[in-house]
């Protein structure tokens, strides 16, 4: 933001001639949001009405059939004799019909703007205009221009030839926004060429001055470059297309009459909401933070909720019983396979000393079984 309390004057020739204050509204706050909105209602209020004929698509005769005919109830071009009766017409899906909602010219065409807001969008885009980083981030070609705001004498008032305006730019290094603005110029896209409005260019300097004595006439037909009094400060000037920062020559009296128009006696100029926005700062310093509260524990962290079937902690909080049960249990499965080998060696040992009594025994039992059965002749064993 310009915060500096002197600003140069410069003569025609390019010369520092002398200084002026700097007014207080070039260090008003700057609000792209509020030069956004008030430049967008205003532009609307210069509009035209405009809306299709009431008659389009409504010149024939034309009426439905009417339903038992298998045909939709659309209106129908009567007669015959030609392919254009029976076809469908008034609709909007019909071809030569009417379009959908036709327009009419009795739309809200313009917008009603707060006479505040319209002021605090001027004086942002005043003080924007003395910022050279936003006038130069708007594409204005201002490396050769000696200081931003640019003021000169209040001769430049009196030029009246467009010679002499290109003179005066050149000498403070202004002529390259005109040349970019003149090597910008293209022939319009869409229908607007064959409507009056063949090219576009991009903006240049705007010239502010007190009293016409011939700069009009001087600078009007240099490319890009508009005028404006300082009495009829304009924020479609000012801020093109919404954006701040546009590159002002300003003669000297223009400057000064900004201490009449904005102050005491004039309009108010806008104020900051905080003097220091750098609000990191003013909550980190001794100031504030000495009678804050101490900062809060962090909250508590939840865990994760076991499952007790698988868990014995978890099983513990609910049944201590039954997890150390579960433990007894566990701690019996590990000492059986802890003797799981000696348990199956003992085992394969006693399967082995039966294995060595097996032929004896099969040998007994084919031998028994030689002798026949034992009461085949009765009970007379002697015999």
């Amino acid at each position: 933001m310009a915060a500096r309390p002197l600003v140069s004057v410069f003569s025609l020739a390019g010369d520092r001639s002398g200084e002026t204050a700097l007014p207080p509204v070039m260090t008003a706050p700057m609000r792209p949001d509020i030069v956004q909105f008030v430049h967008t209602n205003m532009a609307k209020n210069s509009r035209q009405a405009y809306s299709v004929s009431p008659w389009a698509g409504k010149q024939v005769s034309a009426s439905s059939w009417g339903t038992g005919r298998a045909v939709a109830r659309i209106p129908r071009v009567g007669g015959g004799g030609t392919s254009r009766s029976g076809q469908g017409a008034f609709g909007n899906m019909c071809r030569g019909g009417r379009m959908f909602a036709p327009t009419k010219t009795w739309r809200k065409w313009h917008r009603k703007i707060n006479t505040t807001q319209k002021r605090y969008a001027v004086a942002s885009a005043l003080a924007a205009s003395a910022v050279p980083a936003l006038v130069m981030a708007r594409g204005h070609k201002i490396d050769e221009v000696p200081e931003i705001p640019l003021v000169m004498e209040d001769s430049i008032e009196a030029a009246k030839k467009t010679s002499a305006a290109k003179d005066i730019l050149a000498a403070v290094g202004a002529l390259d926004d005109v040349e970019k603005a003149a090597d910008s110029k293209k022939i319009r896209a869409g229908k607007g060429k064959a409507r009056n409005r063949r090219y576009v260019l991009r903006r240049g300097p705007l010239v502010i001055y007190k009293s016409n004595d011939g700069v009009e006439q001087a600078f009007r037909n240099l490319p890009g470059v508009e005028l404006c009094c300082v009495d009829r400060l304009n924020l479609l000037q000012l801020a093109p297309g919404g954006h701040m920062g546009r590159f002002c020559i300003w003669s000297q009296s223009a400057f000064a009459a900004l201490d009449e128009i904005y102050g005491a006696e004039g309009k108010n100029v806008p104020e900051d909401l905080m003097a220091n926005a750098d609000l990191a700062r003013i909550i980190n310093s001794d100031e504030i933070q000495s009678v804050l509260n101490p900062a809060k524990r962090a909250n508590k962290k939840y865990l994760r909720k076991k499952n007790p079937l698988k868990s014995i902690k978890a099983l513990a909080k609910l049944d201590p019983y039954a997890a150390a049960a579960r433990e007894s249990e566990q701690r019996a499965e590990a000492a059986r396979k802890g003797n799981k080998a000696a348990t199956l060696k003992k085992k394969r040992e006693s399967a082995k000393a039966k294995k060595q009594f097996r032929a004896q025994g099969r040998s007994f039992y084919e031998q028994a079984s030689k002798q026949g059965d034992v009461c085949a002749d009765g009970f007379n064993i002697g015999a």
